[in-house]
């Protein structure tokens, strides 16, 4: 039975018609009368079907007419372009990407904002806060001692139990045992890191790639060594294979297979497989961000990268922060072979993680609420950000690109030729307008062009009103690049 109300279920009928063309735009829609026939449905249901409709931007109204076909501006937008794969990539130096996080932080904690698009986490409101005080206040109840007790290092908590027991649907074989819980998911990717590569080692990043990583890297003294991604099937491994042919010595590859961040591109199957293997033939670790997964549109998960290792060369990074308790900060590491090793760095760094919101979280992830939780979640960040990228497509200048992945929270804008992303990110928050520039998501030029942009804000006239307004400044900041060009 689908979790989806009547309403949203006939909507997403006429939808994927639109897009198979089976309905073509100009084309009239079914009455309401004809859509209470047809599907044996209300009036006020009916009419919530053809109001959907017109919020995607599959409809519009015509006075006096009824409903009409349409096709959102976002589907028009050309594609962005694939990486090339042909020459060897330069190894970043990682001098100042330190001093460009630390800028965009700085001004971004000390500016006025009044909209911030700039981080990639939902709204407060889009997650269950009440169903989590519940479980906090009974866990809290039947175990007060978990607030005066330290927690031993190898307890088996409701939250390691769910943890394997969902791994199972996305192929891989844990133990509860296995789970080692973390202070999210930048705290595994540093015992990841440190379990595989000394300083001054060379580990194999996605280009772009998430700027937490790219700090992490720098502050253990390791190099990174970008490799061009698709937007549409992320790191590409002919790129890989000619990098670990033309240097010795990486030691690790990092990468993120599900809705990339900040590209959204989801690796499949088969270059999942030929990552592992490359890897394993070259004694290279793996890495593996899995934080995004639960956000993809869809209720089939799709395999871990992990799920295609057979001698522990992969590590499994995972964390609850995008998708259920931002402020638990609750994240995990399954270290394969350098198990023993990440427990020990584990215990050397920050100790154990309390156990409460292990409790409280692991037995409200046995529970339907959680997969009710995330339908919930993902339906409306599908909604968000189609409304956000016909926005981009409305107001952005003529050239502008996205990329529109299928789940998650952001969206990757490329703007037109000869534009800097910086140009746009100091004119926005002139405006108290808060984007993540490019440059902040690569230590090459290659982002320069570029900006992430959060689709987690309930969508609101306000959000609309600075949406558009982004897209005026973007407009005011690509004409000296197009006066440049000329």
């Amino acid at each position: 039975m689908s979790p989806l109300p009547r309403y949203r279920q006939l909507a997403q009928h006429y939808t994927q018609a639109i897009r198979a063309g089976t309905l073509q735009p100009g084309e009239r829609l079914p009455s309401l009368r004809e859509l209470m026939k047809l599907h044996g449905v209300s009036l006020s249901t009916a009419l919530q079907v053809c109001r959907t409709l017109e919020g995607d931007g599959f409809a519009e109204a015509r006075e006096r007419s009824g409903y009409f076909v349409r096709q959102p501006r976002r589907l028009a937008m050309v594609p962005m372009d694939e990486p090339a794969a042909d020459r060897p990539p330069d190894p970043a130096q990682f001098v100042g990407i330190h001093q460009t996080v630390s800028d965009f932080v700085t001004r971004r904690r000390w500016g006025e904002v009044h909209l911030d698009l700039s981080s990639a986490r939902a709204s407060p409101e889009f997650y269950p806060a009440e169903a989590l005080r519940t479980a906090m206040m009974r866990s809290l109840r039947q175990r007060p001692q978990l607030l005066t007790q330290a927690s031993p290092s190898r307890s088996r908590t409701p939250f390691r139990e769910a943890v394997a027991r969902r791994a199972l649907r996305a192929g891989m074989h844990l133990a509860p045992e296995d789970v080692l819980p973390t202070n999210g998911c930048i705290e595994a990717l540093n015992l990841a890191l440190r379990a595989v590569a000394q300083p001054g080692d060379t580990v194999a990043v996605e280009s772009p790639t998430f700027y937490g990583l790219l700090q992490a890297l720098e502050s253990l003294g390791m190099r990174a060594l970008e490799i061009p991604t698709s937007p549409q099937t992320g790191l590409s491994l002919d790129a890989l294979e000619l990098a670990l042919r033309t240097y010795e010595g990486i030691k690790a590859v990092a990468v993120v297979p599900h809705l990339q961040n900040p590209l959204g591109s989801v690796m499949p199957d088969t270059h999942k497989q030929r990552l592992v293997q490359l890897c394993r033939a070259h004694g290279t670790a793996l890495i593996e961000d899995d934080t995004y997964t639960e956000l993809l549109d869809m209720d089939a998960v799709p395999r871990a990268v992990q799920s295609f290792d057979t001698d522990g060369g992969v590590i499994h990074c995972a964390s609850l922060h995008k998708v259920l308790a931002p402020g638990l900060r609750l994240g995990w590491i399954h270290a394969g072979r350098w198990h023993a090793r990440v427990e020990m760095l584990k215990f050397a760094q920050t100790r154990m993680n309390e156990e409460l919101s292990q409790w409280a979280v692991g037995e409200f992830m046995a529970t339907s609420a959680y997969d009710r939780h995330l339908r919930r979640l993902r339906e409306t960040l599908r909604l968000q950000r189609e409304r956000t990228a016909d926005a981009i497509a409305a107001h952005f200048p003529a050239g502008t690109r996205i990329n529109l992945p299928p789940g998650g929270l952001q969206l990757w804008v490329e703007l037109p030729a000869g534009t800097q992303a910086q140009a746009l990110f100091d004119a926005a928050l002139e405006e108290h307008i808060l984007v993540a520039p490019g440059t902040l998501f690569s230590n090459s030029a290659r982002c320069d062009g570029f900006v992430r942009i959060n689709c987690g804000l309930p969508w609101s006239p306000a959000l609309a009103a600075g949406l558009k307004r982004l897209g005026e400044l973007a407009v005011q900041v690509a004409r000296p690049a197009v006066r440049r060009a000329a």
